[in-house]
């Protein structure tokens, strides 16, 4: 069984601390992943105005958030503009290409993508992608070889500005399965790899899991010969739940199960359908998200 391995860094801490952390330990544990950057401001404290909406409030209180992430992430760029990450920290980025790992774009601006991209034109859309997969490829040497949307926000526009771009995959949807995006009745030939599996944030104090419940929970929905991609954030696992992602490691190889960057699961399905996609609220996350239109899929 193998597990694709996306890794979220939103911000100039997740940056900073938790990228280096995780590939230390991908390192000892023999693990290539996947990581997606944001690379241009960390605005990521301006989140806090959303604390008046009732569902993100709850969101903030169920997951600990001050102790999870710390201050230094949730007031970043809250009253000015935050630091250029990819600018600062590229060394961090490009270590990360050098250590084998696959480099993807997430995002100039994190918290723009997550609250405007879905009502920006095509044009603002095409600048913003540019201005990440320039920025990533000064940083590396060479062009980012996919994208992950912030948030799984993502639309058809979106999709369709993505696709003038030379990315190998994108991974902007939750979903079930491979498949190429269907946008206007045309499937767009660049795959998606939808997440298929939920995140500390969505799960944990919901219902009865707690944090020395979760690993054994996640671990219950991975499904043999079938598509499994989890999302983990360097703010997250890289930093405060370091140990428990540890624990995840070893659990899963102790089960046979591998983990494997994203472009690897193209090779073990070649078999691609075309879906659209649509927009789901899915429980533990305020808001709507990307989801895989198929029959059936889980969020």
């Amino acid at each position: 069984m193998k597990i694709g391995l996306r890794i979220d860094v939103d911000t100039f801490r997740g940056t900073r601390e938790g990228v280096p952390a995780l590939c230390r330990m991908l390192a000892e544990h023999g693990v290539s992943a996947s990581f997606f950057f944001s690379v241009g401001p960390d605005n990521m404290g301006r989140k806090v105005w959303q604390l008046v909406r009732p569902g993100f409030l709850w969101k903030m209180l169920r997951t600990r958030a001050s102790q999870l992430y710390g201050w230094d992430i949730l007031l970043k760029g809250a009253l000015w503009p935050g630091p250029l990450i990819g600018e600062r920290l590229g060394d961090v980025i490009r270590s990360v290409s050098g250590a084998g790992h696959e480099v993807g774009l997430h995002a100039w601006d994190h918290h723009w993508w997550q609250t405007r991209a879905h009502r920006a034109n095509s044009r603002i859309i095409q600048e913003d992608l540019k201005r990440g997969m320039d920025s990533l490829a000064r940083i590396t040497g060479h062009a980012p070889v996919s994208s992950a949307a912030p948030g799984w926000r993502c639309t058809e526009r979106v999709i369709q500005e993505k696709a003038r771009f030379s990315f190998l995959y994108n991974s902007d949807c939750r979903g079930e399965s491979l498949f190429y995006p269907v946008v206007a009745g045309t499937a767009i030939s660049q795959v998606q790899i939808p997440v298929t599996l939920p995140t500390y944030d969505e799960v944990i104090g919901r219902g009865h899991v707690r944090d020395d419940q979760y690993n054994a929970y996640l671990f219950s929905l991975l499904r043999p010969q079938r598509l499994n991609v989890l999302t983990i954030h360097a703010e997250v696992e890289g930093i405060g739940l370091r140990g428990m992602f540890e624990a995840f490691l070893r659990m899963s190889r102790s089960a046979g199960a591998q983990m494997v960057p994203l472009g690897r699961l193209l090779a073990d399905d070649p078999e691609i359908t075309p879906s659209r996609i649509v927009q789901r609220e899915i429980e533990g996350r305020a808001g709507w998200v990307c989801c895989q239109a198929s029959e059936g899929a889980r969020p």
